[in-house]
Parts: structure tokens; C-alpha cells; sequence
């Protein structure tokens, strides 16, 4: 369970939401710590100068008597103490307030200071504001500074305000978390449930079984990507399978005719029935013919394969197209006779390129039998040859059924035939050897009225 996607999904979403939680309440309590600590200096710098202006004009009016005002009540009043640093101008008395020692800060310094103490006789921290005491006067000459009021106010009052943001944040964290929670659940569920059902998919297509439910997605993201191509895999897997089975099927069959053939005739010779020479004559033309079909299957397979791995080695050499196609035209002659096919040729041109002689007859051959072999009896099929743009072309047209448009790209592909009949490796061989020659294959082709596969090559490399 704790290593499914499933679970670390919303995990690592909400730790990820904890974290950042954390590091934003750390910078925000340090952020008001700093804000509270600067509006409380503010409040007893406000304070310390009310204060000490009165506590100024009470003591300049009795003229060494004790200031009227009761400290406590003042204390009372605005929430802080106050203390007296320095040297009284009343004899015995402070005017109520309470004594500091005169080291606690430099308070001969005529300044306004703010700092941290702790009383005589207390365990808490204070943070104070101390402001200048002046005799005779509130700041202007003569006036003499006989010592500081101070304003202060516990540290612990501040920590308090921090600990209600501490529970504020808390709650809020607590909150957010569920939320957090929920949605990471919510789209972990949207995301792994796909993906676990294409897990499930891919389960059953190791299994051999294709036809797989794939889980429908919604827009086109990642998932949606994801999905498509993997029906797309399934497709081409099952398509792959079947044209292997086809091609094995059709392989035994294509290597089962001429080897009955072959060893039915040397059975024959081996017996003595063809005692005629005419009759031997005929067997061993025979054996020759079927052994040239198992040869040129052969060959399709190995070139194929030598195609694919891209270790096929292709000649360099003057090849007169005219000549050539001559000789492609005429090995199909006697079929087109025999079929009652109307079999013609246009030659434009007469060029001379340079490329692998052999493997181009190759090529125009295996679009010629293909043609034959679609085209019905009494059709037509023509072979034209034309040259332009530095570019030979040689165009083989039928009057077959055609190709769908869902059809023109798997007719290339190796072991794949319309009619489950057949290799299936003419067009595939005559594509890859078209590539490997720096060429190409056009197909046009409409349904119900024929095809035109067009063989593209340069003249020169």
C-alpha cells in the first residue's frame, strides 16, 4: 500500500503542504514578533513623553515638593510601570515612582533610550523607554537633567500576543490540511485510476489478450496522450500478431507447394516412372522452377531482414532505365497474354542514372507482380518511364479494386496482405529498397477504378 502511487500522491502533497506551511508560520512569526516588538517601543516612547512632561510641570510648579500625581494610578491607567533613574530633586521621595539603580543604563546621557531590564527583585524581562528628566523648564536652556522616567512593560505581555498567532496559525494550519488532504486525494484518484487501469491493460496484453478496456480520459493531457498511444500499441500488437500468424501460415504454404512439387518429382526419377526422357526432361525443369521459387522466397526474406538492420549493401553503377524496364516489362508478358490483361508501355525518356541495377529491376518487378496480382482478367496494366527535375520515375498503373485510405500505409508494412494471401513482403522489400536507394514510392489510388505506384529516383547520388 505505502508504495502504490496511490498513497504517495497525497503524501507527498500534503508534505509538501506541511512544509511550506511551516516555513510561511516561522516567517510570519518572526515577521510579527519584529512588528509587535517595534509597536510597544512606540507606545512607551509615546507614554515616556507624556509622562515625563508632567511629571516636568508638576515638580517645576511645587518648586522642590513632591509632584501631586499618584504613580500607581498612572500604572493602572496605561497598563505599564514606572520606575525613576537618577538623582530625586525631592528630598525622600521619587514623586512615587519606582527606584532603579543609577547603572542600570547611562542615564546622564540626555538621550532617549530604549532597552531591556530586569528589576530588582523580579524574574520577568522588560522592555522599557527611559526619557530625560529636566529641571526648570521642558527642554529649553538652563534646563538641568537630574535623571530618566522610565516606561516599561513586561516581555511575556508580547509572547502572549505571539502565542494567540501561534493558535490562530495552528487552527488555520489544521484546516488547511484537511482541505489539502481531501484534494490530494481527490487527484490522486483521478490520476492513478487511469494509470492503473492501463496497468491493468498492459497486465492483460503481456498475457496475449489485445482486446483490452482502456479508461477514458477527459481533455489532452499527459494522461490523455498516454492512453491514446497505448491503444494505438495494442492495435499494432494484434496487428503484429496477425501478421505474423498470416505469415507463417502463408510461408508454409508458399514453401509446402514447391517442395511437394520437387519431391514429387524426384520420387518420381528415383522410381523409374519418367523412363521418357521427354518426362525427365519436364520433372527436372520443373524441380528447377520450384527451386527458384524457394530461392526467391528466401531472398525476400533475407533482404527484409538485411533492409531492417540496416546492413544491406547497395552497388554503385550506370543503369540505362530504358533497357532495364524493357526487361521488367517483358518477364510479364506471357502472364498478361495468358489473363487476357491489356499490358502496355509509355517511355518518355530513355535516361541513364546512377544507382544498383539489380536492386531497381527489383523494385519495378515486385510493383509489377503486385499489380498483376490484383488486377483481374481482362484489365489493364501499363509501365511508364518518364525523366524531369533530375528525377526518374517509373509509374506502374492497374485497374484493380484500390486501396482505402486506411489501407495505403499497411500495405508497406512486412508480412500484411488486403486478401490474407501471399508473403506480404513485395511492397514492403520494394519501399525499403526505394529508401535505401535514395528514392521513394507514391501510391495513388481510387477505390473501384485502380492504383499508380510511382518509383522516384535521383539520377545521380
Amino acid at each position: 500500500m505505502f508504495r502504490s502511487l496511490r498513497f504517495r500522491l497525497p503524501a507527498l502533497f500534503v508534505v509538501g503542504i506541511v512544509v511550506s506551511g511551516l516555513v510561511a508560520a516561522l516567517i510570519a512569526l518572526r515577521l510579527f514578533q519584529g512588528y509587535v516588538l517595534d509597536l510597544s517601543k512606540k507606545e512607551l516612547r509615546r507614554e515616556a513623553i507624556g509622562l515625563t512632561e508632567l511629571y516636568q510641570e508638576q515638580a517645576n510648579k511645587r518648586n522642590g515638593a513632591a509632584p501631586g500625581f499618584a504613580a500607581a494610578r498612572l500604572e493602572k491607567a496605561t497598563g505599564d510601570r514606572l520606575y525613576f533613574i537618577g538623582i530625586s530633586p525631592f528630598p525622600g521621595s521619587t514623586g512615587g515612582l519606582r527606584p532603579l539603580p543609577p547603572d542600570t543604563i547611562d542615564w546622564q546621557s540626555n538621550k532617549r533610550i530604549n532597552f531591556e531590564f530586569t528589576p530588582p527583585g523580579a524574574s520577568k524581562t522588560y522592555v522599557a523607554v527611559a526619557n530625560p528628566l529636566r529641571l526648570s523648564g521642558r527642554g529649553g536652556k538652563g534646563a538641568v537633567q537630574f535623571g530618566s522616567l522610565v516606561v516599561a512593560k513586561p516581555k511575556t505581555e508580547l509572547n502572549h500576543r505571539l502565542i494567540t498567532l501561534l493558535e490562530r496559525l495552528a487552527a488555520a494550519s489544521i484546516g488547511g490540511l484537511l482541505v489539502a488532504g481531501l484534494l490530494a486525494w481527490y487527484l490522486s484518484r483521478r490520476i492513478t485510476r487511469p494509470v492503473l487501469a492501463l496497468s491493468d491493460a498492459a497486465d492483460e496484453i503481456s498475457r496475449g489478450h489485445y482486446e483490452v478496456a482502456l479508461p477514458e480520459t477527459r481533455g489532452s493531457g499527459e494522461i490523455g496522450h498516454l492512453a491514446n498511444r497505448f491503444g494505438e500499441m495494442a492495435s499494432r500488437l494484434k496487428e503484429a500478431e496477425e501478421q505474423e500468424r498470416n505469415f507463417l501460415m502463408s510461408v508454409s504454404h508458399e514453401l509446402r507447394t514447391p517442395l511437394t512439387a520437387i519431391r514429387g518429382h524426384v520420387e518420381a526419377l528415383r522410381e523409374g516412372v519418367a523412363d521418357d526422357p521427354e518426362l525427365r526432361e519436364a520433372s527436372l525443369d520443373v524441380i528447377a522452377l520450384e527451386g527458384g521459387r524457394l530461392d526467391r522466397l528466401v531472398g525476400d526474406i533475407l533482404d527484409l531482414a538485411k533492409l531492417e538492420a540496416n546492413r544491406f549493401t547497395v552497388l554503385r553503377e550506370e543503369v540505362d532505365m530504358g533497357r532495364l524496364c524493357d526487361q521488367a516489362y517483358a518477364a510479364f508478358g506471357e502472364e498478361a497474354r495468358r489473363r487476357g490483361i491489356d499490358y502496355d508501355k509509355r517511355f518518355d525518356a530513355a535516361p541513364t542514372i546512377v544507382s544498383d541495377g539489380d536492386r531497381v529491376l527489383q523494385i519495378i518487378s515486385n510493383l509489377l507482380s503486385n499489380a498483376f496480382r490484383w488486377t483481374p482478367d481482362g484489365g489493364r496494366v501499363e509501365l511508364g518511364l518518364a525523366a524531369e527535375n533530375g528525377c526518374v520515375s517509373v509509374a506502374v498503373d492497374d485497374s484493380g479494386p484500390g486501396i482505402s485510405p486506411g489501407q495505403r500505409e499497411r500495405i508497406f508494412r512486412p508480412f500484411w496482405s488486403g486478401d490474407h494471401t501471399g508473403t506480404g513482403l513485395g511492397l514492403a522489400i520494394a519501399r525499403e529498397l526505394a529508401v535505401a536507394l535514395g528514392g521513394r514510392i507514391e501510391l495513388e489510388s481510387q477505390l473501384g477504378k485502380g492504383s499508380r505506384f510511382e518509383l522516384v529516383l535521383p539520377r545521380r547520388d
